[in-house]
């Protein structure tokens, strides 16, 4: 059974940052790992999604990939142990042009804090059962759909009316339904996106932590 006692000095220090999609949190999570110099390991919820190679292209476009259900979450909850104890993993790389899990991994060594950002992280009860600080992202609906337009047509080769249409489709609904009332799980909200105060705070609530 995996050790979910109170964090301890001598085991890694386990974040989640949560929030809407286009919500800030890769940025915020990025700027983390900058400022601590190397101590953080950065893992994606969303590179966990399941791999799907049985199902063709357009099967694979009609997944709905706002739903807890879209991701292996049990195999991320076993690399968090696995680097609980020391050990390093290979993390996944998702192809999101193809919906489909790339052939190469990526290898994540042990580090004295893992950062975990996903849609999802707070809402899934298995994993934010292995959190020692809980964040959630909360930023103004339109300022999150932009983003998400632009990131999608300029990283992942998408359309505007495809991203609108999996916008109001699944992307709405799921948001209100699982990730917006993960919130209440949440130690510390970050109000309006990137707010430098608060990455600030986080920083040095984990340097506090760490000694």
């Amino acid at each position: 059974m995996p050790d979910r006692s109170p964090w301890k000095p001598n085991r890694p220090l386990f974040i989640g940052l949560a929030g809407g999609s286009g919500s800030g949190k890769t940025t915020i999570a990025a700027e983390v790992v900058d400022r601590l110099d190397g101590r953080v390991s950065l893992l994606h919820h969303d590179a966990y999604y399941r791999n799907l190679p049985h199902l063709s292209f357009e099967e694979r476009t009609r997944v709905n990939y706002d739903h807890p259900s879209s991701l292996e979450t049990e195999l991320l909850v076993e690399h968090l142990e696995s680097l609980r104890t020391g050990l390093a993993i290979e993390h996944p790389v998702y192809d999101f042009a193809q919906h489909l899990r790339a052939g190469e991994t990526i290898r994540i060594e042990p580090a004295p804090v893992v950062v975990i950002e996903g849609i999802l992280v707070l809402a899934e009860p298995e994993l934010r059962s292995e959190l020692d600080l809980k964040i959630f992202v909360d930023t103004d609906p339109d300022i999150r759909l932009a983003r998400r337009l632009e990131r999608d047509i300029s990283e992942r080769g998408r359309s505007v009316d495809s991203v609108l249409n999996q916008y109001f489709a699944t992307v709405r609904p799921m948001h209100l339904e699982f990730v917006d009332p993960s919130r209440r799980y949440a130690d510390l909200i970050i109000p309006e996106g990137y707010n430098p105060a608060a990455v600030a705070t986080v920083v040095e609530l984990i340097r506090s932590r760490l000694g």
